[in-house]
Order: structure tokens, then sequence, then C-alpha cells
């Protein structure tokens, strides 16, 4: 779809991969890859921002988002509920399996298969954290510069775009830092939620966890597993004592770089790697306070900006990010009164 849109409907855009030397089906080819596995990697050095005119690229583009990350496991259930209902007059062998599979999802032991309850609540969920930031973001930056040479449909599909990739992929159409510090914290929150983040109401969550225990009652935890749970943290623990590491690190730039060095730029950064989402606020050469002449805008990532020391905490958070599932348990000993 993405070949077929450059090919015969955005002739402009095929002229920007013209003159920027990339060949059209290696860009395809490795946007399409990169945004199923919620990467955000694109080869251009504006990410998507020089395509934010070409709404029909971004409406293709939004579903695998989608389907790469948040949606996953109910398109994955949904997949599975299709093959079921085809071959249901032909394949009693097919039926039975597939029956299993929606049924038993909890004892089968695949994180991504959710029962089918909690995969409707995450479709609403999901739908939901978006509904909420194409709101407010279209409330506060309706007419603000990163929006302004767009029209009605494209700043709609622009906004639309950009409220998807707030949780995971991290493909941008705007220089975020132009955005409010109220759509940073919104975008904030967003990262920082995980994937199959859901509203499950209380008397249904229950009822999971009850059946779950029988399982649960097997794997019967040894006194060392019980006392390396009690001295693990929160992961939002993690993530302060992470920020706090690297302010120190930083402290001197802080100091002589207030506005680039802000303790929001630095927060959303290190959640971005820890959402493993690709957000950053850059570094601009004019919002320095005592101006350098050597200085060189790094819009596409702020950390690059940053120490040796800092950069080597950031690649641990985003470690620490793609490893997060192992510890969300932590922080259970904490009683908070």
């Amino acid at each position: 779809m993405i070949l077929i849109y450059f090919l015969f409907i955005s002739s402009f855009a095929k002229e920007i991969l013209n003159e920027k030397g990339i060949n059209l089906v290696t860009f395809s080819f490795f946007t399409c890859v990169s945004t199923l596995a919620s990467c955000g990697f694109v080869p251009t050095n504006e990410n998507m921002i020089v395509f934010h005119k070409n709404s029909g690229l971004l409406l293709i583009l939004i579903p695998q988002v989608l389907v790469g990350n948040t949606l996953y496991s109910s398109c994955l259930r949904f997949c599975i509920w299709v093959i079921g209902k085809f071959s249901k007059d032909h394949n009693d062998e097919h039926r039975l399996k597939v029956d299993y599979l929606l049924t038993n999802s909890e004892e089968i032991g695949y994180i991504h298969l959710l029962p089918s309850l909690h995969s409707c609540l995450l479709v609403a969920t999901v739908f939901g954290f978006i509904l909420i930031q194409f709101v407010l973001i279209c409330s506060m930056e309706w007419d603000s510069n990163g929006f302004s040479d767009l029209n009605f449909y494209q700043k709609v599909v622009a906004i639309l775009f950009l409220s998807t990739n707030s949780r995971h992929t991290g493909e941008t159409i705007v220089d975020i830092s132009l955005l409010s510090s109220a759509i940073l914290i919104l975008f904030v929150v967003m990262m920082y939620l995980p994937p199959y983040t859901s509203f499950l109401p209380l008397n249904e969550k229950e009822e999971l966890e009850d059946h779950l225990q029988p399982l649960q009652r097997r794997k019967m935890k040894s006194r060392k597993t019980k006392t390396l749970q009690n001295l693990l943290f929160s992961q939002l623990s993690y993530l302060v004592i992470f920020i706090i590491i690297i302010c120190i690190i930083e402290g001197k730039k802080m100091v002589e770089d207030p506005i680039n060095f802000s303790v929001l730029n630095i927060v959303l950064e290190v959640i971005s790697a820890y959402g493993n989402v690709g957000f950053s606020m850059g570094y601009s050469c004019k919002r320095q306070v005592h101006p350098q002449r050597d200085c060189v805008d790094k819009w596409y990532g702020f950390s690059a900006k940053w120490s040796n020391k800092a950069k080597i905490v950031l690649i641990l958070v985003m470690i620490f990010g793609r490893l997060k599932k192992f510890n969300m348990d932590g922080g259970k000993a904490w009683k908070l009164s």
C-alpha cells in the first residue's frame, strides 16, 4: 500500500524521496516493518515531518501502528475467531482447536492471547486514549506553529497520527518541542503506560484472578523468590532513580543551558526510552541562554547532546523498558498509607 501510494497517488511524496536519493522500494519495506515493529525508524532525516501533508500515507501507517503494538492481542484473537468461522463447516478438528484457543487462553500461557472480555476492553481503552489525546491536541494546538501550514483535513489526520504514535511507535509529523507543556505531560503519561493497559471493572478483574489462582498455586514461590520480590521497587521508582542519576550527571549543563536541559525535557526523554517510543524534544541553539557560535541543532534527538555517561544510563533505561514485563509486580512490599 505504501508503494502504491508513492507510485500512483502522490507525486510530491515521490519527489521527496528522489531528492534525498532514497530508493522507493527500500523506503516502503523499511517503513512498513519499522512501523509494525514499533521501532519508529524512518530513513529520512526528518522522521515523518517531511510527509506531514501526505494524509494518505499517514492513514496507511496508523493501522500498522495499532496492530503491531497496543491492539496486537485483540487482532490475534480476532484472526483466530475468523479462522474458526471459515473452518467450522469443513474441518471439525480445526474448529475444536480454535474453540480451545479462544476459551482457554489463560491455560495456554501465551501472554498475547488475552481472554475475550479483556480483549474487548483493551480495544475500548486504546481508542479511548487516542480520543482523549485527539481532543486535547485539537483544542490546544489547532492554531499552533506545528500545524499552521495544514488545511482542516490534513490537521485532523496529522493529529490522529500523532495521538496514535504517542503510545509506542514514536513516528512524528511535528517537532514536539513546539507543543505546549500540557500536551508533553500527556505524552509522558501515554508513553509510560504498558501496551496492554486496559480498563477492567473490579468484579471482572476478581473473576480473572480467581480463575488464575489454581495455575499460580502450581508455581509455589520459594523463599529466595519472595526475598527478591521484597527487594524490588516499582517501575515508577526505577524511572525516578534513572532521572535523578541523569540530572546529577548533566547537572552542569542544566545550570548553563536551563531551557534545553530542563527537567521536563529530561523526563520526556527518559520515559520515551522506557516506553521504547522515540519521541524527543531535540536540541535547539535558539534556546541557549548563552549562545555558542559552533552550536548545531539536534532536533532529531535531545540525547545527542548528552554526555557519554548519561547516554549509557539511557541505554539501560531502554533495555529496562523492553524487559519491564518481568517486573510489573515489583514494589508490592511497600505499603503506602
